[in-house]
């Protein structure tokens, strides 16, 4: 298993994130082939204090090289050509394979 994980940072208008991202994003998103799972949270916080993340997301591929191929197919490219629309904050995306333990 292989996912991709995007910490969203707080956006210039976070109205606006939320409706972009839920309205607009999402279901870009889900068309992407080869996706197994997406999960996502608008309401993120730190066990101490304020976090600095506003949003958070995790895409589920079943090996790094079905999310490679994902990505480069014309939906996977028109989901991340948006994110760039309503992530004015920026975004720290990173990707890992999964283990159990």
């Amino acid at each position: 298993m292989h996912r991709s994980l995007a910490l969203y940072l707080p956006p210039e208008d976070p109205q606006a994130f939320r409706e972009h991202y839920e309205s607009t994003h999402i279901p870009l998103t889900k068309k992407i082939p080869g996706l197994r799972a997406f999960r996502y949270s608008l309401n993120v916080s730190a066990p101490e204090g304020e976090s600095p993340y506003f949003a958070v997301s995790e895409a589920e591929w079943d090996d790094a090289q079905a999310m490679g191929e994902a990505f480069s197919t014309p939906e996977g490219q028109a989901a991340l050509a948006d994110i760039r629309k309503y992530a004015t904050g920026g975004a720290v995306v990173v990707d890992y394979a999964v283990r159990e333990a």
